[in-house]
């Protein structure tokens, strides 16, 4: 299916209030099962890393068991990164559609996350690229690619501050 430019708008505004409010099945349910989820390091204050399986990485999941698992300890207090909860709100900019066919979608996006944690906000802001599988009944995100930009963070980071 082609998505108009305000229906993937929406895709992407659905997928952020998810996770400020932390429905954490209803964010679950934008990836595809096999979506790549990769957001490198920076190797130096120029290069990113691109080799997720032999150099660091901030977050990597090769399919979306590894989201599944992590949303497992969210949900369940095994998650030192998010106790005590954190409160975030996302903010998408700058939208564009790098290219779109019947059964795919490539986008481009920054995004800044304001997250509040131990009475401090914290602002994350980065750019993000996404794949869309749009061959099924509703789009769902088979690539995630996450260029965090303050690299440098007081706090532990986690799926939902970017």
């Amino acid at each position: 299916m082609m998505l108009s430019y305000e229906a993937i708008q929406t895709f992407l505004y659905q997928e952020a209030r998810a996770l400020d409010e932390q429905r954490w099945a209803d964010w679950l349910a934008f990836y595809a099962a096999d979506v790549e989820f990769f957001m490198p390091s920076w190797d130096d204050d120029s290069k990113l890393t691109n080799d997720p399986t032999n150099e660091v990485s901030l977050i990597y999941y090769p399919s979306r068991q590894g989201l599944e698992d992590r949303v497992f300890r969210i949900e369940t207090d095994r998650s030192s990164a998010t106790t005590p909860d954190t409160r975030t709100g996302h903010a998408i900019t700058n939208l564009e559609v790098l290219s779109q066919d019947e059964t795919r979608c490539e986008l481009h996006f920054n995004w800044v996350t304001h997250s509040f944690r131990y009475n401090v906000v914290d602002v994350y802001f980065g750019s993000s690229d996404y794949t869309l599988d749009t061959s099924g009944a509703k789009p769902l995100i088979k690539r995630k690619y996450i260029v965090l930009k303050n690299d440098y963070i007081h706090h532990m980071l986690d799926i939902y501050h970017i």
